[in-house]
């Protein structure tokens, strides 16, 4: 009778421990599209990714470089004091969007130009997204904003 016990309770272990690796397997699985990994402008121009890999890149759009093109086509360049990237985008920007403000997209890296799917800008005059600011801080170019708040 004892024999039967443990043997039961070594087979449920053994059921758990393979429903959990199987698990973890399926999430890994279904999640392997949806992780998109931020890199600087510095880490692009130091190791380029491959033109398959989905990643975001942030920093500030660079004074003088933005392009209006045909339609919805923009082009410029963003930068986080150590280096810059050629970035093209078709779509709608931002309202914020503009010259030395920040913004992040998400895209892929092709012959030397981030093509972007999605941009994103900063949703006030004081906030700027943390990878940009670690990016910023890196590279000694990040200047906090006036901490001044008015009480009007």
């Amino acid at each position: 009778m004892k024999g039967l016990k443990k043997k039961r309770r070594i087979q449920v272990i053994l059921v758990a421990v393979v429903a959990l690796i199987a698990s973890t397997a399926l999430i890994g699985y279904a999640m392997r599209d949806g992780i998109n990994f931020f890199r600087s402008p510095s880490q692009v121009a130091e190791l380029p990714p491959g033109p398959d890999e989905v990643f975001r890149i942030g920093g500030l759009v660079e004074d003088g470089s933005l392009i209006r093109g045909q339609g919805e086509t923009v082009s410029f360049r963003v930068t986080d004091g150590g280096a810059s990237v050629p970035v093209s985008y078709t779509g709608v920007l931002p309202d914020l969007f503009g010259e030395g403000e920040g913004m992040v997209g998400t895209g892929r890296y092709v012959n030397g130009t981030f093509q972007a799917s999605e941009i994103l800008a900063k949703h006030d005059e004081s906030y700027m997204p943390k990878e940009v600011i670690d990016s910023l801080k890196e590279q000694d170019v990040y200047q906090a904003p006036d901490a001044e708040i008015s009480m009007n």
